[in-house]
């Protein structure tokens, strides 16, 4: 699964961009009950976005949009750092073909492109939000949804981790650096988008069953008692006046 309690010395800490490159091969394989919980939440608000031209961010294996094209996406192109995510991401054949090599923070594409975008526990790996944040407003048109989901702070400060076990049981973790609504909404705010939903999850019962195919459904409880998942949803408004300010 995605996320670790283990006590950092007990496991080896590496960067985003090595750890995203040795976690690649086993990413669509691994047990995630984070990735089921977010699916869950965020695929209902996607039944109307057919027509939708899609930027996935940090899209890394290809996950989402596999799914958007499942949802009747024919327009969506994925940016990722990793070569490895990428190289397993081109493996699947609603997405072979629409993934970039680039930067969140430099997108290589005009503006007001896009009409839709996502970036799923990313966030926390990039330096500076203000940078992005802006490069997602250049390249979104003006109506356009941003949806953002992270690790919670609330799950990091309890000593979750973003991670994962490699080929020889070694527990990985990535660095990452997760922050809250109030600096994510104002990096976001200040570029001009309007705040729809802000929602904390929890795994829920649907996701005992991942707990249990990694075996360690033991850990459920505990796991869900604390958020798991922030979420956000912004729309972009060329109309500053009517911006929600954080």
């Amino acid at each position: 699964m995605t996320i670790s309690s283990q006590n950092s010395s007990a496991s080896c800490i590496t960067t985003a961009a090595e750890g995203y490159e040795r976690w690649a091969a086993l990413y669509d394989s691994s047990p995630n009950p984070l990735l089921a919980r977010e699916e869950r939440y965020l695929l209902p608000l996607f039944r109307d976005v057919r027509n939708k031209k899609t930027l996935d961010l940090a899209c890394g294996t290809g996950r989402w949009m596999a799914q958007l094209a499942n949802c009747g996406i024919e327009s969506c192109v994925g940016i990722d750092v990793s070569a490895a995510m990428l190289e397993a991401a081109n493996r699947k054949p609603s997405v072979e073909r629409r993934v970039v090599r680039a930067a969140c923070a430099s997108l290589p594409f005009k503006a007001n492109t896009f009409d839709l975008a996502i970036c799923s526990f990313a966030l926390g790996h990039f330096v500076e939000i203000e940078t992005f944040a802006a490069e997602v407003s250049r390249v979104c048109s003006a109506g356009a949804d941003v949806f953002i989901t992270d690790l919670h702070p609330s799950a990091h400060e309890m000593g979750w981790r973003v991670g994962f076990r490699d080929e020889a049981a070694t527990a990985i973790e990535i660095e990452s650096d997760p922050r809250g609504p109030e600096e994510i909404g104002a990096a976001f705010s200040a570029q001009g988008f309007v705040l729809l939903r802000l929602e904390s999850l929890r795994l829920e019962e649907p996701e005992r069953a991942v707990f249990a195919r990694a075996g360690r459904e033991d850990r459920f409880e505990k796991a869900s008692s604390i958020p798991a998942i922030i979420s956000f949803q912004f729309r972009k408004n060329d109309d500053v006046a009517e911006v929600r300010r954080f």
